[in-house]
C-alpha cells in the first residue's frame, strides 16, 4: 500500500493546524501538527536561557535536544492526533504562550534543530496509515513526495484577526495592527531562513482562505483528496515518536 500524506503549509495563523485537523477526521486520517516540536523545543530553549532562545546565534543545538530529550518532549498519538508531551505531560497550553510565539521562528531557524524534528516525523509516513501535516516546509523538505500539496494563505489582516480572536482578546484596531506587524515579521523570518524557508512547493496547489469560510476551506481541501483517491486508509496503530 502507498504512503499517503497529504502536506499542509502556509505561514502564521492561516489556519493549518484547525484545517488540518479537520480534514484528518473527515478521512480517517492522523493529524500531526509539526510545530508542536518546534513549539516543544522553544519552551525547552526558554527555560534554558530566556534571552538567548531569540537569537539562533546563541541558541545552543546540542544542549537544547539533550534537555528536551532528558524531558520526554514526544509526540503521542492519541486516536486522533499526535499531541506534544514534555516532562510527562500535556504540554499544549504550555507551547502556546505569548513568549513561546515570540520565539520559535529563532529556534526554528537552527539547522540541527530542524534535522532533529524532521526525523520525528518521517517515521509517521508509514504504509497504510494516512496523516494529514501542516507547518512551513512540509511539501518542500519534511514529505516532498506527499500525495497532495496545499499552500493555505490568508490576507495580513484576516490572519491578525484569526489570531487575537483565538487568544480570546479584545480585538480594535491598534491591536489588529499590532497583531499583522508581528505576522508580517514571522512571515519575512521564516521566509529568508536558510533551511526549511517557508515557500510554496512547485507541485503545491494554492488555496487563499481570505473570503472562504473555514468549512469551505476543508471541504475544497476534501474533494481534492478524493480526487486523488487518498480515501480512508487502515486505522493508524497508537505510537509515540
Amino acid at each position: 500500500m502507498s504512503i499517503q500524506v497529504i502536506a499542509i503549509d502556509g505561514p502564521s495563523a492561516s489556519g493549518k493546524s484547525s484545517t488540518a485537523r479537520a480534514v484528518a477526521e473527515a478521512l480517517g486520517y492522523a493529524h500531526l501538527d509539526s510545530g508542536a516540536l518546534y513549539r516543544g523545543l522553544t519552551r525547552v530553549a526558554i527555560d534554558l536561557d530566556p534571552v538567548g532562545a531569540t537569537d539562533p546565534s546563541r541558541i545552543d543545538a546540542d544542549q537544547v535536544i539533550r534537555e528536551a530529550e532528558r524531558r520526554g518532549l514526544m509526540l503521542e498519538f492519541d486516536g486522533r492526533d499526535y499531541s506534544a508531551y514534555l516532562d510527562g505531560l500535556p504540554a499544549d497550553d504550555r507551547l502556546r504562550t505569548t513568549e513561546v510565539t515570540a520565539a520559535v521562528s529563532a529556534v526554528s531557524a537552527v539547522p540541527q534543530l530542524r534535522e532533529w524534528v524532521n526525523g520525528r516525523l518521517r517515521p509517521l509516513a508509514r504504509a497504510g496509515q494516512g496523516v494529514v501535516v501542516d507547518g512551513r516546509d512540509i511539501g518542500t523538505v519534511v514529505f516532498p513526495d506527499a500525495a497532495l500539496k496545499i499552500f493555505l494563505v490568508a490576507s495580513a489582516g484576516t490572519r491578525a484577526r484569526r489570531r487575537l480572536i483565538q487568544r480570546g482578546e479584545r480585538f480594535d484596531r491598534p491591536r489588529l495592527e499590532a497583531e499583522t506587524a508581528i505576522l508580517a515579521a514571522r512571515d519575512a523570518a521564516d521566509s529568508a531562513r536558510a533551511v526549511g524557508p517557508l515557500r510554496r512547493a512547485e507541485d503545491a496547489i494554492p488555496l487563499d482562505g481570505t473570503s472562504l469560510s473555514f468549512e469551505e476551506q476543508v471541504a475544497v481541501i476534501i474533494a481534492l483528496a478524493r480526487d486523488r483517491g487518498l480515501l480512508p486508509p487502515t486505522a493508524p496503530s497508537a505510537s509515540t515518536i
